[in-house]
């Protein structure tokens, strides 16, 4: 397998800490987004989105960080990211779906440059739109967690899942930001749970080989 990964892409890092659970090799392509490198044409004609992350396995090239890492749970079962029941899938689903689409695409690189560039925002501004956001966003995951009774050692029970794969990557943009995170405590000490594990600490942006 071949990775399309940027080392700051919090949803590469999601793919990234994904294949790590699962114990899959795979090598690392990196594309520079801040130098334009996925408008290049040959990595355009394999990912018409342009974004990354893009996951090549033999013939199949795969984009969207969760509908890759489905791939891989569908194809590499064990260990599972998405356990238990029906209830309990729905709730590890809608917990990843409240970062993946309420926080994430909000403070996305191509967001945030329209809003400097083609809305002509100041930095001051931009940081201000980008802190609203994920600390409102992250308010609803923390009521999400606390106190409910399958929130354990991690967002649900005492394995990682799907769950913890997003939230993980979407604190370290934030903690970037100098995002103040006191208000969430539960998602921060899932956080330092899922960071104990090699799965998540060897795979954040700092360990990549693009990093810079």
């Amino acid at each position: 397998m071949q990775l399309y990964s940027y080392f700051r892409s919090s949803a590469s890092y999601r793919v990234r800490i994904a294949l790590a659970l699962k114990g899959l090799p795979y090598e690392y392509m990196p594309v520079h987004l801040l130098k334009n490198e996925q408008l290049q044409p040959s990595y355009a004609d394999m990912n018409p989105a342009r974004l990354v992350p893009l996951l090549k396995d033999g013939d199949h090239a795969l984009t969207q960080s969760l509908a890759i890492i489905e791939y891989l749970e569908e194809t590499h079962p064990q260990p599972p990211l998405l356990p238990g029941d029906a209830a309990s899938r729905a709730r590890i689903r809608a917990l990843a779906l409240d970062i993946a689409c309420e926080i994430h695409p909000l403070n996305n690189l191509r967001v945030l440059r329209y809003l400097v560039q083609d809305m002509g925002l100041s930095d001051e501004h931009k940081n201000r739109w980008y802190k609203h956001w994920v600390e409102s966003g992250l308010e609803v995951v923390e009521r999400q967690l606390a106190g409910q009774a399958a929130t354990g050692r991690f967002c649900h029970g005492d394995a990682p899942t799907l769950a913890d794969v997003v939230l993980v990557p979407q604190i370290f943009n934030a903690q970037r930001m100098d995002c103040p995170l006191d208000h969430v405590p539960t998602v921060m000490r899932v956080f330092g749970e899922c960071m104990t594990l090699p799965a998540f600490s060897g795979t954040q942006p700092s360990a990549c080989p693009d990093a810079s």
